[in-house]
């Protein structure tokens, strides 16, 4: 009979040392929080150029997980009733504007916080360094067009999140980098989180390694995002700084020496969910969105968390409140995927007593579709996706062309495998997943455009 190996918190380091070369991350570092106990481990080397050995302090940037943060910012201020969740923008950013003047005028905060604006959502625009660089990229969004009409469906949306930013900069005249340290940071007794590659350098630090076609892992030929992508995914921190941010989520706002930093009624707010997330009702999981957290629903239980992907790094966050435990994985590079359903799925069924939903697979037979409704080309900032139809069926041929074309310059071809007809849902294995299967849905709007859903992100049809 074969034998099941089972992380156990003792045995972190050894699992996490096993993991980690199994899945060929160079580095990760892992932490778990039960009650008030965090136990944290780090395993291989930050940079496969200087061999700098990773450790449980180490840096890494927790990308979109950022966004939980800045949505805590903005509750922070609803809370004191400067900001209203459904107080359009322009109330905060007089001078806002879209593509679509209605929109301008409507959107609202809470559109922002839940991914519902249908703003394009990859602008990845530089505006520079200064601390100017929100209120400039703020300007620079006139222009964006809408991925979907306001409200109608959710489309993940960086834009949304550094417009968030600037707002909070606004109301309460901080740069946003400085209320995240006076808000969050400081009172959280945190020493490893920041925000500007200057501070990162007082610390040990990863950089990202991606791996083109056909090449061996490498060093990503950035490190960073621009500043303008701060308050949707520039936190550098410490799998057990991350946790001790949950911890003040699964403790309703109160700070580890009692003071309260949010209020109970909005830390609950944030969990509840606000929308549905399209391709996300598959199996024994449900998923929506909060106001900042996503929310799972996984055997009939709540899991709250968020993912963060930048230049070769990924990070995983999952904090289960009715059990009160956490578990944060940070990697740079390699199948961080993989490790992740690994690890963290072994140590949530430790701590939480849960496991992880099963991955969706084809059927053997899949059925069959017509093309006619899914062929054509699919736009949005950042991305172009031309779905067509071949003797063995569809394939969608996305070419990256924003913020990232330079590390996928080549297309990269999609096989659309049929799984649920009725919902018009496929599967696909997309390279960064190495071998797993990701949903891909589509979906006609209410003013009768066609939508492709794929990571999370609404792309509607050009022709």
């Amino acid at each position: 009979m074969a034998t099941t190996t089972k992380t156990t918190i003792s045995g972190l380091q050894t699992r996490l040392d096993e993991l980690r070369e199994q899945h060929g991350v160079p580095a990760a570092s892992v932490a778990v929080l039960r009650g008030d106990a965090t136990d944290a481990a780090a395993s291989g080397v930050l940079n496969l150029d200087t061999g700098v050995e990773a450790t449980a302090d180490s840096l890494f940037q927790i990308g979109s997980i950022t966004k939980v943060w800045t949505a805590t910012l903005v509750m922070q201020l609803v809370d004191e009733g400067r900001i209203e969740l459904d107080a359009p923008v322009q109330r905060y950013l007089p001078g806002f504007q879209l593509a679509d003047p209605a929109v301008s005028e409507t959107v609202t905060i809470r559109h922002l916080l839940t991914h519902t604006s249908g703003i394009d959502g990859d602008h990845f625009a530089d505006t520079g360094r200064g601390d100017d660089a929100l209120e400039r990229y703020v300007q620079s969004c006139a222009e964006l067009p809408q991925v979907h009409p306001l409200g109608a469906t959710m489309s993940y949306c960086n834009t949304g999140y550094t417009v968030l930013g600037r707002i909070l900069e606004v109301v309460t005249d901080t740069v946003w980098d400085d209320l995240l340290l006076a808000r969050l940071v400081e009172p959280l007794g945190l020493t490893h989180t920041v925000t500007l590659p200057e501070d990162v350098l007082r610390f040990r630090a990863a950089i990202g390694h991606i791996q083109p076609p056909g090449q061996e892992l490498r060093p990503a030929p950035a490190w960073g995002l621009p500043r303008t992508a701060g308050p949707a995914g520039a936190i550098c921190s410490t799998a057990a700084e991350l946790l001790a941010f949950a911890r003040l989520h699964l403790r309703d706002g109160i700070a580890p020496d009692g003071t309260r930093l949010l209020s109970e009624e909005s830390a609950r707010a944030m969990r509840e969910p606000q929308v549905e997330v399209p391709t996300g009702g598959i199996g024994e999981s449900e998923a929506h969105w909060g106001l900042g957290w996503s929310v799972y629903t996984w055997s009939g239980r709540t899991v709250v968390g968020h993912d963060g992907g930048t230049i070769g790094q990924a990070a995983f966050l999952r904090v289960v409140p009715d059990s009160g435990t956490a578990v944060a994985l940070l990697t740079n590079g390699g199948d961080p995927f993989g490790l992740y359903r690994d690890l963290c799925g072994e140590l949530l069924a430790e701590v939480a007593g849960l496991e992880l939903p099963p991955e969706p697979v084809p059927a053997e037979s899949p059925p069959t579709v017509e093309p006619g409704p899914y062929v054509g080309r699919y736009d949005r900032a950042g991305a172009s996706i031309e779905v067509v139809s071949r003797d063995d069926g569809l394939v969608a041929i996305q070419t990256i062309t924003g913020l990232g074309s330079e590390m996928a310059p080549e297309p990269i071809e999609l096989t659309l495998v049929p799984f649920d007809v009725g919902k018009e849902l496929f599967l696909t294995q997309y390279p960064m997943l190495k071998g797993a299967w990701l949903p891909v849905g589509f979906t006609t709007l209410a003013d009768g455009r066609r939508c492709l859903h794929i990571g999370g992100r609404a792309t509607p049809r050009a022709d």
